[in-house]
């Protein structure tokens, strides 16, 4: 079993969540919820795969909040 980070966003115009995994070539989608969301990349992370195992350009490290005073 293979896992990759997605970091998500919502969409400000449509209301969508959106989706990527830092790194993946093309493995960004989009759905109504969460759950939409996740059932769609892992679709599209699956059919990637089927070209075989990527090289990833970037690996997720985490998020870090910027304070401006």
């Amino acid at each position: 079993m293979r896992s990759y980070t997605a970091v998500v966003e919502r969409c400000a115009d449509t209301g969508l969540f959106v989706g990527y995994v830092p790194g993946f070539p093309g493995a960004h989608s989009q759905g109504e919820s969460m759950d939409e969301l996740n059932r769609n990349l892992q679709e599209v992370i699956e059919m990637l795969l089927e070209d075989g195992e990527p090289r990833l350009d970037s690996q997720f490290v985490g998020t870090q909040t910027v304070t401006l005073s």
